[in-house]
Parts: structure tokens; sequence; C-alpha cells
């Protein structure tokens, strides 16, 4: 069972949310906030007729040789968020940019035949909008792109919808 939880509940007040991000923490951290150049944003790659747990996620990752969870957010289809990695601490979820960046995982990105998909549903949307609001809040230098629209990146559907153009359109 994951206990970690998004230590900025969107329901309520930080006083001081800067503070938050310069604590020191165990695991490797980036430089600090102004080093945070991108929020990620991923698929999990999973049929949306199917689930995909967070504990499913985590027995994944650590397969893969991760300590934890590789992204900093997961949300399921049902808009519930979980956080796996502090908000500074390097992630695994988009090589060679994790020292620069916050990934950011949504539950699906394939259809029934697992065929890439805009598969969010409309409470992944609704907190997906309430956590990058958040999170450029507390890092306005930072630009919102999918794991395709990184420059190196391995060639990817994810995550399986244009982010670009949801920024430009203002739906991100």
């Amino acid at each position: 069972m994951i206990d970690y939880q998004f230590p900025l509940a969107l329901s309520d007040i930080i006083a001081n949310e800067r503070q938050l991000l310069s604590s020191c923490e165990d695991g490797q951290l980036m430089q600090g906030p102004d080093s945070v150049r991108f929020l990620v944003l991923h698929c999990s790659a999973t049929r949306s007729d199917r689930d995909y747990p967070v504990e499913q996620l985590l027995r994944d990752h650590r397969a893969r040789g991760f300590r934890t969870v590789g992204y900093h957010f997961y949300l399921r289809r049902d808009g519930t968020l979980t956080q796996h990695r502090r908000l500074l601490e390097v992630g695994a979820h988009a090589r060679p940019y994790n020292r620069c960046s916050i990934g950011i995982c949504y539950e699906g990105g394939l259809d029934p035949q697992g065929r890439p998909a805009d598969t969010r549903t409309p409470a992944q949307r609704h907190c997906l909008r309430q956590l990058l609001g958040r999170l450029r809040a507390l890092f306005p230098q930072a630009r919102i792109v999918g794991h395709r629209d990184l420059p190196g990146a391995t060639p990817k559907s994810c995550p399986c919808f244009d982010a670009a153009a949801e920024v430009a359109n203002g739906w991100l």
C-alpha cells in the first residue's frame, strides 16, 4: 500500500509552499525550485477498459530497478491523485530530463484494442488542470510538455494527446 499523499492538498491552504520546496529530504534532489524547467505529462500506456492501480504501477517500476514509482504524481481514472516523489526529488520518467522536471502520469492512454488514444476521463482532466495550476504557481518558469515533445526523447505516443495544443488553447 502506498502511503504517500499529495502534500499540497488542492482543498487546503498551505501557508508557505516555497518553504516545503526548500526543505531537505532524503534521496537525490534537484538544485532548487528554479531548476524545474518542465512539467512532463505521461500516460501509463494501459488499456482504458482495465484498471492499473498504484500497487501494480509500483510493482512494475520496481521490476525495472526503480526504488519507487518513477513519476512524481499518478492520476487514476476516478480522479484520485497520489504523490510518489517529493517535488524536488529527481524522478525516473524522462531521461535525460529527470533532473529538471516533474513527471505526471495519468492512468490510461490506450483504447480497449490497445491503440494510443486520449482516454482521460472528465475527473482526470479536472484534477490535472488543478494540479498543473498549483505546480505552475510553484514553478512559473516550467513548461508543460508531453513526454513525446521533449527533444531527444524516445519516440513514442506518450501522453497520447497533444499537450502543446491543449496548453496553447488554455485547456491545460
